[in-house]
């Protein structure tokens, strides 16, 4: 290995001081900060959000400090049609119902991994990689799909937020404590050749106990309940006696089995046009398998574009801290320009950046909108879930370029696929490994 000797640094310390350039420039970034320094202007006045396909939606959800973004999303999907099927006003859905079930279903994903890793050692990269994480907030469409199916949805006044949805961490915190704690006690058991009835009723134990915790933590879902509400013409509407399915069958009634999640992910291991799933990734025991159909990136942008031309909002992922303003909401791949800033060539292809880790699926909104001219598509309409004081109301809009470099996954009815890609899709998964980037929980 090469050292870096003393009289190289001071080769390089005077080489900087020589260049009026970077001394003007050092002023300005150590006064303002990195990406206030390099921050593009022309972004926004490209960028204006005014779309030839616009979905109607109401006002912007707040996932305040949790991780619950892809919950918001799927969700804020189906409001925007139950603000159009029943004429309702400012309406949400309950993310802490969602939040609830996902937390405790994702604590027994944990037990049963640990379970059928308990012959590895805990150095094994897969033990190391449950361990890292035993839970957190984030997931994948087909995570929130099992979700649904199993424990289906209420309005956000029957469980309203808490402090502990609102802002997670100490729930994260104290639920991953008790999990690694737990994960001592199984391999334990296995290790002292305890029968499966005798592990598995240990693990009910367990289970009693993060219900306990998350019901203190959360509130209670409720089994049943009443439905009030008025109408945006001040009708006045009650259903009794719902329970979270009946209500998601009557007031939602979305057949979440028409949906397939589509990636884009150009890499050397993943051909387009084959499906993956990834080893070790979801939260219902159970419940449906995490799956993708990989496609290159036109066909990827013409599938979204089907789905918003019927009128119909589309769930995605993408890696949101590259190159994007939060206050002005522009995502663009000249929203700041720090080659310039730096003197520094920042450039990798998507596929780079994946294979080195250098991004990965972080976060997921909804695609409410589109502006297409010629036949092609500029720019697109973004409904976050980080309230209404950033971006436009709340919405951002992204540019075509950007969703080609940092959008990784959306969700589409099986109609938009061609009978090939459909096949493709339901045919034997390739399983990825647990840390694939594909993997990355939103």
């Amino acid at each position: 290995m090469s050292e870096i000797s003393k009289q190289t640094t001071a080769d390089f310390a005077a080489a900087y001081l020589e260049n009026n350039k970077q001394n003007a420039l050092q002023r300005g970034v150590v006064k303002n900060g990195i990406s206030a320094s390099a921050e593009n202007v022309s972004a926004k006045i490209v960028n204006v959000p005014v779309f030839s396909v616009d979905v109607t939606t109401g006002k912007v959800a707040n996932q305040k400090q949790s991780g619950r973004c892809w919950m918001f999303a799927a969700l804020n999907t189906f409001r925007h049609k139950m603000l159009n099927n029943f004429k309702l006003k400012d309406f949400e859905l309950s993310q802490n119902h969602t939040f609830f079930w996902d937390k405790y279903e994702k604590a027994n994903y944990f037990y049963e991994n640990i379970l059928a890793t308990a012959a590895e050692p805990v150095t094994s990269r897969k033990v190391a990689f449950l361990l890292q994480t035993p839970q957190q907030d984030g997931g994948q469409w087909d995570m929130i799909v099992s979700i649904f199916q199993k424990y289906g949805v209420v309005p956000k006044a029957v469980m309203p937020e808490s402090s502990n949805s609102s802002n997670s961490r100490d729930l994260n915190n104290y639920l991953n404590k008790k999990l690694r704690k737990d994960a001592v006690a199984l391999r334990k058991l296995v290790d002292a050749g305890q029968s499966d009835t005798e592990i598995q009723t240990a693990k009910e134990g367990m289970l009693q106990e993060v219900y306990n915790f998350l019901a203190t933590s959360l509130g209670t879902p409720p089994e049943t309940f009443d439905f009030e509400y008025r109408d945006e013409e001040k009708n006045y509407h009650i259903d009794r006696d719902l329970t979270p399915q009946s209500f998601y069958d009557k007031y939602v009634g979305v057949d979440l089995n028409e949906y397939v999640s589509i990636i884009n992910a150009p890499t050397a291991d993943k051909p387009y046009d084959k499906s993956y799933t990834v080893e070790m990734l979801g939260n219902v025991v159970g419940g449906k398998e995490v799956k993708y159909l990989n496609v290159d990136m036109p066909t990827f942008k013409k599938m979204a574009i089907a789905q918003l031309e019927q009128g119909e909002s589309v769930w995605f992922g993408c890696d949101v801290g590259q190159s994007s303003t939060r206050d002005s909401g522009i995502m663009a791949l000249d929203a700041y320009d720090m080659n310039d800033l730096f003197d520094v060539d920042f450039t990798m292809t998507k596929a780079e950046r994946l294979d080195f880790g250098e991004s990965l699926m972080t976060h997921a909104m909804v695609l409410t909108g589109v502006d297409i001219i010629d036949g092609e598509s500029t720019k697109w309409k973004v409904e976050n879930s980080w309230g209404e004081k950033v971006g436009t109301d709340g919405f951002f809009v992204m540019s075509d370029e950007w969703m080609d470099e940092y959008t990784y996954q959306i969700v589409v009815r099986k109609e938009f696929l061609s009978p090939e890609q459909l096949a493709a899709f339901e045919a034997e998964p390739k399983v990825l490994a647990p840390w694939d980037p594909m993997g990355a929980l939103a």
